[in-house]
């Protein structure tokens, strides 16, 4: 029989400890989808151990990696339910705000005057569709470059979730904590789900002045906006030299 070497058994009693400090947290919270999403987010990271400490039965020569964890949320609760928000309408200011990224460095909307930007929000790290959706945008990262646009993606997730969120699957934009006081930046734009504690999935395209240009709620909170009605709103509302020939 072999010993597990040094570094596991710290890393063993580091999930310990962060085990009983999540049992002590979680009987503070009430039901509620928030603490669902937790419970959820626990389980699969205690699965993601077992296959790790060779517990689970895993394909022969198979090890989980990265790219395992990145694939959860295939396995995730699915988010479905239609949409309740009206979003503010184009033509008008898009309210500024100031919200944490990955690093907790405030990201202010005014700081991208002079920039289109895409404002993303989105309900909730780690779940299907959302995990879909920012894979989209980060893989056509190049065209939205091309067009001079800035992403801004928001959710109501910690910084320490996004980061942990950004690093697994790879995103480069800027992920933005609307976390506390708890959406407030969603409500600003009029996209908040009050009965679940998240936002709509909602877009908005703001110019180079900073108005509102295009607004879109999704229909249904698993649905994707498609990706080309996008870049054809974008096209429709940049100026000219903005869209490279």
């Amino acid at each position: 029989m072999h010993s597990q070497p040094p570094t596991f058994d710290l890393s063993f009693q580091r999930l310990h400890a962060l085990e009983e400090q999540f049992n002590m947290l979680e009987a503070q919270i009430g039901e509620s989808p928030e603490k669902q999403a937790f419970s959820v987010l626990h389980g699969m990271i205690h699965e993601v151990w077992r296959g790790l400490n060779g517990s689970t039965s895993a394909p022969a020569g198979h090890s989980l990696n990265i790219q395992d964890i990145a694939d959860l949320y295939r396995h995730a609760p699915k988010m479905e339910g239609p949409a309740v928000s009206t979003p503010l309408p184009a033509g008008i200011p898009a309210p500024n705000f100031a919200l944490p990224d990955v690093n907790g460095q405030l990201v202010r909307l005014s700081d991208y005057r002079g920039r289109s930007v895409v404002l993303v929000f989105y309900p909730l790290d780690w779940s299907p569709g959302c995990s879909q959706q920012l894979d989209l945008y980060q893989s056509e990262l190049a065209e939205f470059e091309r067009r001079g646009v800035q992403i801004l993606a928001v959710s109501v997730d910690s910084v320490y979730s996004h980061g942990a969120w950004a690093a697994v699957r790879g995103i480069s934009f800027p992920l933005l904590a609307d976390f506390n006081p708890k959406g407030a930046v969603a409500r600003q734009y009029q996209v908040f789900r009050d009965q679940n504690g998240f936002s709509e999935r909602a877009l908005f395209i703001i110019d180079r002045e900073g108005i509102i240009r295009y607004s879109h709620v999704s229909p249904h909170l698993h649905h994707v906006p498609d990706i080309y009605e996008l870049f054809e709103a974008l096209d429709e509302v940049a100026q000219p030299e903005e869209v490279a020939a």
